[in-house]
C-alpha cells in the first residue's frame, strides 16, 4: 500500500497520530452505531466482511494452504485475539457501557497483559516507574469499575466485564505478533480471513439485522469498521513503528483513552461523571509512565546492541 510513499520522522509521527485518532474514535463511532439500530453481531460482520474482501488477496499471495504463511495454528491464535472473538466482546460491551469505559479499560488491560507477560518470559522485574504506572492503572481500571457499579445498571456492570475480557485478550495479540514476527497487513488479513466462518454463520445461522437497519449507517460503519479501523489504522501504526522505532512508539498508546473519553462527548453526548472522568485520568497517567520508563528501558538495549555490533 502506497509503496513508494517517503516516510521522513514527522510523516511517521503524524500516521502515529492517525492510528491513536482511529483507534480511539472507533468506542464512540461504534457504540453510536449500537444505539441507532446495528447490533455487536452486525459490526462483527461489518468489520470483518469487508476487511476480508480486501485483504484476501494479500492472504491468497501469502500462501492459502499455510494460513498467510505462519501456519494454521498460529493463525487461529492470532484471529482468537484480535478477530470476531475479541471484537464481539468489545462491541457487546459498548451496547451496554459507555464508549470512555471501554477506551479506558481495554487499553488498561492491554498494558497488564504486556508487563505481565514480559515478567513471565523474561523473569525479570520491570522498572520502578513500571511499576508504579502498572499500579496507576490498576487504580484507574477500579476506579472506572466503581463508576459502572455505581450507576446502579446491572447492564454498564456486564459492559465493563466485557471491555476487560477484550483487553485480556487483545492484550495477546501484539504478544504474538512480535514473536513470530507477523507484519501488520499479514497480521489484518489474518484476522479478517479467519473471521469469515463467523460472517457466514452470521447470514446463514443467525437472524440478519443489517437489511432492516439504515443504509446509510450499515455502508458508514462498513467502511469505517472494515478499511479505516481495520486496514489504515493498522497500516498507518505499523508503518510508523518501522520510522520511528518502538522506544518512541510507547509514547502513543496513552493517548487513546484519551480520544476515545473526548469522542464521546459531541458524538454520544456521554460526559465522564467524578468517578469515571479519575479513572480515565489515573489509567492515562498509569500508561504514560509505564510508556516512558519502557521507552528508556528500549533505548538502553539499543545502545547496548548498537555499541556489541560496533567494530
Amino acid at each position: 500500500m502506497l509503496s513508494g510513499l517517503r516516510w521522513t520522522p514527522r510523516l511517521a509521527t503524524l500516521a502515529m497520530l492517525g492510528a491513536v485518532a482511529i483507534f480511539g474514535a472507533s468506542f464512540a463511532i461504534s457504540r453510536f452505531a449500537t444505539q441507532h439500530g446495528l447490533t455487536a453481531e452486525d459490526l462483527v460482520t461489518l468489520r470483518f466482511g469487508t476487511a476480508a474482501l480486501v485483504l484476501l488477496p494479500l492472504f491468497a499471495r501469502r500462501g492459502l494452504g499455510t494460513c498467510a504463511g505462519i501456519g494454521w495454528k498460529r493463525g487461529i491464535a492470532l484471529a482468537f485475539t484480535s478477530g470476531a472473538p475479541m471484537n464481539l466482546l468489545m462491541t457487546t460491551g459498548l451496547t451496554y457501557a459507555p464508549a470512555a469505559h471501554g477506551a479506558a479499560l481495554a487499553p488498561g488491560t492491554v498494558t497488564i497483559v504486556g508487563v505481565v507477560y514480559s515478567i513471565v518470559i523474561s523473569r525479570i522485574v520491570p522498572p520502578t516507574l513500571t511499576l508504579v504506572g502498572l499500579a496507576l492503572v490498576l487504580a484507574g481500571l477500579a476506579a472506572v469499575a466503581l463508576a459502572g457499579a455505581a450507576s446502579g445498571s446491572a447492564n454498564v456492570v456486564f459492559g465493563d466485564v466485557c471491555f476487560f475480557l477484550t483487553g485480556l485478550l487483545w492484550g495477546f495479540y501484539p504478544v504474538l505478533t512480535h514473536r513470530w514476527r507477523i507484519d501488520p497487513m499479514t497480521g489484518a488479513a489474518i484476522c479478517a480471513v479467519l473471521s469469515l466462518p463467523y460472517v457466514v454463520g452470521y447470514f446463514v445461522l443467525g437472524h440478519p439485522n443489517l437489511f432492516r437497519a439504515d443504509p446509510w449507517l450499515v455502508l458508514g460503519q462498513a467502511l469505517f469498521q472494515g478499511i479505516i479501523n481495520t486496514i489504515i489504522g493498522l497500516w498507518l501504526w505499523g508503518s510508523a513503528i518501522r520510522v520511528v522505532g518502538m522506544s518512541r512508539t510507547q509514547l502513543y498508546p496513552p493517548l487513546i483513552p484519551v480520544v476515545g473519553a473526548l469522542m464521546a462527548i459531541p458524538i454520544l453526548g456521554e460526559v465522564p461523571g467524578p468517578i469515571q472522568a479519575t479513572g480515565v485520568v489515573l489509567i492515562v497517567g498509569g500508561l504514560g509512565l509505564s510508556a516512558y520508563s519502557n521507552r528508556r528501558a528500549i533505548q538502553r538495549l539499543e545502545a547496548k546492541v548498537a555499541s556489541e555490533r560496533s567494530p
